[in-house]
């Protein structure tokens, strides 16, 4: 066969074996027996390997996986993936849908009701008609590329059907493990020996990050994708679009229903509620999307979610069992958290011996005594927590309990913040859980991002001698750790290497790295923009710290005590002396300090700036930019098509309604 004749064929095969994992993946319909598609499945690899001019990484052929071992990458996200609001009950619902109303004012929308379905995020983008990659969500703005792993999955197509796709788009979901595809591969890991899986939600996400994607081929695993995002869809409502993705090879799920009112959407709650436990899937509730995406634009985004859909959570299931005992854990942080030992019992798909008890004031409340029969339940359907007592059951052999006064870790003894419901350990700097935990943290993703060191190496480290705070992983020496167990020529290169790459992270993480109580990711952010270096965060007094947008005494008060104990200045030196970005290079962007104290809504577009070119001018002029209308609100800056119900907000409360000329205007002349 010459090589074009084998093209031709190759482009034929393929274009078949996708419409067959359509047919039999997809829509359950198969139209050939299983015999018939290896044999084409085999003639299609023959030919690959026979003609590799002709490779392409979305074939068919490419579903087994490979045995290659690949440390995944972090990809951006074209559209960030953000996290959706909860609610538990009708009320939170009925406030959700009370605050869309008031900001569309009397324009008329619809929801669109979706399950919540229970298994990893997934980002999948495309490009003409093919796969490019796969993301997990990762921190929202970066994740994973899992795109090796998601060949495998054939539900997912590599190439789309049709031709009237966007040229690039995303699509997001689920991956999932069906129920009985679950039993069943715990009950052939048991078989051979092997532990059990969990339970489905934590098997699918696991199995997302497997380095080896020719195990991950036998992993049972299915998707449902649920929603679009690109510059060009086809349709201005997110149900028009999902329902038309179904037809270039996407599997969506049919559970999906349009709905004119709140009432309704309780209707598709009480019905799902009680019919989940028929589904083949796990889902652990609902999920409310406003349906035109001009309106989701009009509503706009919190920092964390959208404005314009929630998830409403099913009630936790709950298992009544004994409480045995109870142990105290140390955090991070240094907070001690009382954890309650179980007799096993049974709840929502997985076996509990251990469950959070929170901290001395829950104890109380609930009136919790050893050896009483308790309530269980998954908070959020993940962490197991005590809930309640069955005090009816209650014996005489039950005991009274008194939180401890001391670390169980290092015997300090403890002191608790007015205002906090938890005890804590301040020997920060001497408490074994609280070194190796600042340790873990400084190795995050979202903070030195060491993929290469993971939480067993932090342990196994210190319990060797050779780190003992975040300083010393700077001085580990390819010696040191050769002489540790599993630790080979390639890991000891490959952690040294990652630590050496870590000098490059910018100040802003490395702030966020050292773990300062109460200076989380957003604080840290905050902080490195107004103080452009460690020296000069160090030097802050209280009243310039609490100018600091959202800082307040609290966390200026972390600040000052961090800063003030010699053990950190020695520690911060050591860091300085490593590399380690402790200062920011980032040329001044600001333009102006004209629109200081002033704040602005955009909507509507406009003929000379983008809405992202006129939110930069703003913030490089001393401006601030706000999402929604609101009597903090200095402006509307409004163009073409500007939404009704912020023009109706702004005009009620008397807000100032500018153009893009009289914008213009309000800025020093030539630096525009």
């Amino acid at each position: 066969m010459k090589s074009a004749d084998a093209k031709t064929r190759i482009e034929l095969l393929r274009k078949e074996l996708e419409k067959h994992n359509h047919n039999y993946y997809v829509l359950s319909q198969p139209i050939i027996s299983d015999f018939e598609y290896d044999l084409l499945m085999q003639d299609l690899d023959a030919l690959e390997k026979k003609f590799p001019e002709w490779a392409d990484p979305n074939s068919p052929t490419k579903r087994v996986g490979s045995d290659t071992l690949t440390e995944f990458r972090q990809v951006a996200h074209q559209y960030p993936m953000l996290s959706l609001g909860n609610t538990y009950n009708q009320e939170e619902l009925q406030d959700f849908d009370q605050r869309v109303r008031k900001s569309l004012g009397d324009e008329p929308f619809e929801y669109v009701c979706e399950l919540k379905y229970d298994g990893a995020a997934i980002n999948l983008y495309y490009e003409n008609g093919k796969l490019i990659h796969a993301l997990t969500r990762g921190d929202g703005v970066l994740g994973d590329d899992v795109t090796s792993n998601i060949k495998t999955i054939r539900s997912i197509p590599l190439t789309l059907l049709g031709t009237d796709w966007p040229e690039r788009f995303e699509i997001r979901g689920e991956v999932y493990m069906p129920v009985d595809a679950f039993r069943k591969m715990n009950e052939e890991r048991e078989a051979r020996g092997e532990q059990a899986f969990a339970n489905p939600r934590n098997s699918a996400a696991g199995s997302l990050k497997i380095l080896n994607s020719s195990e991950v081929a036998k992993r049972p695993l299915e998707c449902f994708l649920y929603y679009l995002a690109g510059a060009t869809l086809p349709f201005p409502t997110h149900y028009e679009n999902i329902q038309k993705a179904a037809g270039w090879g996407f599997n969506i799920p049919p559970y999906i229903e349009l709905k004119s009112s709140i009432e309704d959407v309780y209707e598709f709650i009480h019905y799902w509620d009680k019919e989940r436990e028929n589904l083949p899937f796990a889902i652990d509730g609902i999920v409310l999307k406003v349906n035109s995406l001009r309106q989701q634009e009009e509503l706009g985004f919190t920092a964390k979610s959208p404005r314009w859909a929630i998830s409403y959570k099913f009630k936790a299931e709950q298992a009544r069992t004994r409480l045995l005992s109870i142990d105290f854990q140390v955090g991070r942080t240094g907070t001690v958290t009382p954890v309650a030992n179980l007799e096993p019992v049974l709840l929502a798909g997985t076996t509990v011996k251990r469950a959070s008890l929170h901290n001395a004031d829950q104890i109380a409340l609930l009136d919790i005594r050893l050896l009483d029969y308790v309530l269980v339940e998954k908070g959020g359907e993940i962490i197991p927590k005590i809930v309640g007592v069955d005090k009816e059951a209650r014996s005489e052999e039950t005991e009274s309990f008194a939180f401890i006064d001391t670390c169980p870790e290092c015997g300090t003894p403890l002191e608790r913040e007015e205002g906090f419901a938890a005890h804590f350990c301040p020997n920060e700097d001497g408490c074994p859980p609280q070194i190796k935990g600042k340790i873990i943290h400084f190795i995050g993703r979202k903070a030195m991002n060491l993929e290469s060191l993971g939480e067993e190496s932090i342990h196994q480290l210190y319990e060797a001698g050779l780190i003992r705070n975040i300083a010393d992983l700077y001085s580990l020496k390819k010696e040191d750790l050769l002489q540790l167990e599993r630790f080979g020529e390639k890991s000891a290169d490959n952690i040294l290497n990652g630590i050496e790459q870590s000098k490059q992270i910018p100040w802003a993480k490395c702030l966020f790295a050292l773990g300062i109580r109460h200076v989380g990711e957003t604080v840290a952010k905050k902080l490195s923009k107004k103080f452009t270096s460690i020296d000069a965060l160090r030097a802050a007094t209280l009243e310039e710290l609490l100018q600091v947008d959202e800082i307040g005494e609290k966390i200026a008060g972390s600040l000052l005590d961090y800063f003030s104990q010699p053990q950190h200045i020695e520690l911060i030196a050591r860091l300085q002396a490593a590399g380690l970005q402790l200062e920011s290079f980032e040329t001044d962007t600001s333009l102006s300090d004209t629109l200081t104290g002033k704040s602005f809504v955009i909507s509507g577009t406009f003929t000379r700036h983008s809405r992202d070119e006129l939110k930069n001018l703003i913030e490089a002029h001393g401006g601030k930019n706000l999402s929604s209308v609101t009597a903090k609100t200095h402006y509307l800056l409004a163009g073409d098509g500007i939404g009704p119900a912020k023009l109706q907000k702004a005009e009620s409360l008397k807000i100032p309604i500018i153009s893009e000329e009289d914008f213009e205007a309000m800025l020093p002349e030539n630096i525009i």
